[in-house]
């Protein structure tokens, strides 16, 4: 557990850019008549709301402990983050999927397409500084690992979300602009329809891989492989522990919970197990600090 990313100011990051993107597009898509442009358009709509999603899922998130809820709201960021995989896949996939179709049956020409393009070329921009805000929260807590691999691994939902949309958004604003430029250079429209089908394609299968992690998140993962080994190691070195028997550990949002099942070394008295108990767990949760709840069970096998 390195420092912390702040996933807020990402989303905040994603959202600003996001609409100002998406304001262009529709301005550029009512001028130009571009399917791909229109797809565009939707996609980047489809990333506000989901952005807005996610504000309200942390915010959600951070409310107290009640009696009902005794470990707290942190798992509603994983709901939230889910329902923002579902409006990637429905508004933003398919209905560009639906909207090349449609330009595909009935073909339109483009008007402007240097209009067009240099809109693009703004989205690319604005989407790159968004990949930039959401990846140096990433390298807080990546290492020496590869984005892929982070991606696989991470317990972050709103991290997860931001890096997918935002590659997506730059793959997608790649193919609009290759498909506008065709569309331009050749005077076929079908480059057009075309692309606005292959931007749907690409956000469908973006949304399915973070539905697919963020479904492992709600479905209850602990801390990352890594991560354990070093709180294992960690209370495996610590003098009144003769054996750890048993590490539970369960992701809640940005917090950790932790049951350890440990074979204690003879402390004299029961006064001074607990004691050296509540010290092993004040330390480790000055080492691991997004540990919020750890239960300690001493026992002999």
């Amino acid at each position: 557990m390195s420092q912390p990313a702040d996933s807020s100011r990402a989303v905040v990051y994603a959202l600003g850019a996001n609409l100002a993107i998406a304001i262009t597009k529709y301005a550029a898509a009512a001028i130009t008549g571009s399917g791909s442009m229109f797809a565009e358009a939707l996609h980047s709509t489809a990333d506000c709301g989901n952005q807005l999603l996610l504000l309200l899922g942390l915010k959600r998130s951070r409310r107290e402990a009640t009696l009902d809820y005794p470990l707290g709201f942190g798992k509603e960021t994983y709901f939230w983050s889910f329902m923002v995989a579902i409006m990637l896949f429905g508004v933003g996939g398919m209905f560009s999927i639906h909207e090349g179709w449609q330009k595909l049956s009935h073909p339109e020409g483009i008007a402007y397409p240097a209009l067009a393009l240099g809109v693009l070329g703004f989205g690319l921009g604005a989407e790159s500084f968004s990949l930039w805000g959401a990846l140096r929260e990433v390298n807080k807590s990546r290492g020496g690992g590869s984005l892929w691999s982070w991606f696989r691994i991470s317990r972050n939902s709103e991290l997860v979300v931001i890096v997918g949309e935002d590659v997506a958004a730059l793959a997608g604003l790649a193919v609009a602009f290759v498909a506008v430029l065709a569309t331009w250079l050749t005077g076929d429209p079908i480059f057009d329809a075309l692309g606005s089908i292959a931007i749907g394609a690409l956000l469908v299968v973006v949304a399915g891989a973070i539905a697919i992690e963020v479904k492992a998140m709600l479905s209850g993962q602990g801390v990352e492989p890594s991560v354990r080994a070093i709180m294992l190691g960690w209370l495996e070195d610590q003098a009144a522990i003769e054996k750890v028997l048993e590490l539970l550990t369960l992701h809640m949002g940005a917090d950790v919970m932790v049951a350890v099942k440990a074979k204690m070394r003879p402390q004299g008295s029961l006064d001074g197990l607990v004691d050296e108990i509540n010290a092993i767990e004040t330390a480790f949760k000055g080492r691991f600090p997004q540990t919020r709840w750890i239960f300690f069970e001493p026992d002999v096998r």
